[in-house]
């Protein structure tokens, strides 16, 4: 087999079942299989996959095992040669798969390969490709300097070597994620990707950042980033000092300082759903049943146009790729007045998300 995708599941439903149907539509092509791991989902996640994803293998843990565990007990079960390490608010085209495997194949000592990775409104985002966080650029990232911290030797569309990739998207051979022991389990949530992308690079291979295929990463959704995230990520980001580095007392005291202020001062996100106008933009194999189909607000439209005030755009997966519907969330990004929405094909609800750090929207009909 050539690939397995392993995505880890926790209380994202509706997000899950978009993601698998991308991926699905991505391996149509490959020797592939689909992974999921859900960590004791509190949701209708398991049964969603077993009513609409049979072929897809299960893995039902009893409790929240975190991101590191959960993913190696997927890894576990794989039997692809390659692995794809996926978040399941994600959503990849149709030649995401094709175009890193055969990237893959000419590369020597190749490590780990990441990809252009967009929010929910089309803006990329920049942990898609990062530096190794050495004591300096982490304080200067944690005073809101972050032009060490992340990869600008290359612009987010040209393909190159990078340290550190983001663990929302990882495909490596499966051999050499045995050979280093998968993630490590001392990380429960956040700093796993730093870490195993430090060691692959400590064993011989070279990660890279692959510009020419671009997924979806709704990121709020696997994740809340509430007050508390500050505490978990830098508490993970010491336990990745201590592990590589020598104690730096410098460091602790900035991580302690910078805990400190953000927990007691950043407020909870709250999430704003804007009332503005629906358009569902679809392919040109549009049939006149659609517009019974939907709800009253919706309008259809054939192409984004320019609109004179905040407006939604639902794209249809039932008529456009996920392909097409990544190009245009990309293009489109530029109007800050534009939002998006996925319909999934064969679903009944539309989800997307505004921002990186608060919760998305699920609209069921």
């Amino acid at each position: 087999m050539k690939l397995s995708v392993v995505i880890l599941n926790y209380n994202v439903r509706h997000f899950l079942e978009l993601c698998l149907k991308s991926v699905k539509a991505a391996i149509t092509n490959i020797d592939a299989e689909i992974i999921v791991v859900d960590n004791n989902s509190e949701d209708e996640s398991c049964s969603m996959v077993k009513e609409l994803f049979p072929d897809v293998i299960l893995i039902e843990n009893k409790e929240n095992c975190g991101f590191s565990k959960g993913n190696n007990i997927g890894v576990k079960k794989a039997k692809g040669d390659y692995l794809c390490i996926l978040n399941p608010d994600t959503v990849v085209a149709e030649d995401t798969f094709v175009k890193l495997l055969k990237f893959s194949e000419n590369k020597e000592k190749l490590g780990i390969v990441g990809c252009k990775l967009i929010d929910g409104v089309g803006r990329f985002l920049p942990e898609s490709k990062r530096n190794i966080p050495y004591v300096s650029a982490a304080c200067k990232k944690i005073l809101g300097n972050s032009k060490k911290y992340y990869a600008n030797h290359l612009t987010e569309n040209e393909t190159g070597k990078v340290d550190i990739l983001v663990g929302a998207f990882m495909l490596m051979k499966k051999s050499i994620y045995e050979d280093i022991g998968g993630f490590d389990e001392d990380y429960f949530m956040y700093g796993e990707d730093i870490d195993l992308s430090y060691r692959v690079l400590k064993s011989g291979y070279q990660n890279y950042y692959y510009a020419n295929t671009t997924v979806v990463h709704f990121k709020g959704e696997s994740t809340l980033r509430d007050k508390n995230y500050a505490r978990r990520f830098y508490g993970a980001m010491q336990i990745f000092y201590q592990k590589h580095f020598k104690k730096n007392v410098l460091f602790d005291l900035f991580v302690f300082i910078g805990i400190w202020f953000v927990y007691f001062f950043r407020k909870t996100p709250i999430h704003k759903i804007k009332r503005v106008n629906r358009y569902v933009l679809i392919s040109d194999k549009m049939i006149e049943g659609l517009k019974t189909s939907l709800p009253n607000n919706f309008t259809l439209e054939r192409k984004v146009g320019n609109y004179d005030k905040a407006t939604e755009i639902i794209l249809d997966a039932n008529y456009l790729s996920y392909k097409e519907i990544i190009d245009i969330m990309l293009n489109a990004s530029v109007v800050k007045k534009l939002t998006f929405r996925i319909l999934p094909n064969n679903s009944k609800f539309i989800l997307g998300s505004d921002n990186v750090i608060s919760r998305g929207e699920v609209i069921t009909f």
